[in-house]
This record gives structure tokens, sequence and C-alpha cells, in this order.
């Protein structure tokens, strides 16, 4: 018989943050803007990341918030000029 999750919002938000933070260098990324905005070292922010991803601690709705938020920022995209033909 398997068990419905107690807190379902914090397991569907755990399997999005562990695609998003999979992608290389995004954990340290964030752990990095978190350092600048919260306070901390980067080191700490990594580890305490860990911890959540890891199942090991869970963090507050307004950590969650933030981490969203830095994880939701928009890409830079490479705007194509068009150049004009030769003829």
């Amino acid at each position: 018989m398997q068990h419905k999750p107690t807190k379902p919002y914090l397991s569907r938000w755990l399997h999005r943050t562990r695609k998003q933070l999979a992608i290389s260098g995004r954990l340290t990324e964030t752990a990095m803007i978190l350092s600048q905005k919260e306070g901390r070292s980067p080191d700490e922010w990594s580890r305490e990341l860990r911890s959540f991803l890891d199942g090991n601690s869970v963090p507050t709705l307004d950590l969650i918030t933030t981490i969203d938020t830095i994880l939701a920022k928009p890409r830079q995209q490479i705007v194509k000029t068009e150049l004009p033909l030769l003829i």
C-alpha cells in the first residue's frame, strides 16, 4: 500500500527543484545568490540546499519562495541580428 505524502506541496517542490538544480552549476549559482540575499557563505548554502534535496531537512515556506524566485529568473537569450544581403 502506497502512503500519501503528508506534505504534497513539498514533495512536488522537491521533485521540481532537484531537476532544476541537477543542471551543472545551478546549485552553486543558487547558493551564491542566497549568500548575497540572505547572508552566510555559499558553502553553507550549498550544504543546506543538498540537505533539503536529500530530505534531511525541510526549508521554510519563505525560503522555498526565495529559491523558486532564483530558479525562475529569466534566461538571457542570444538575439540574432539579421545581416543585410550583399548583392
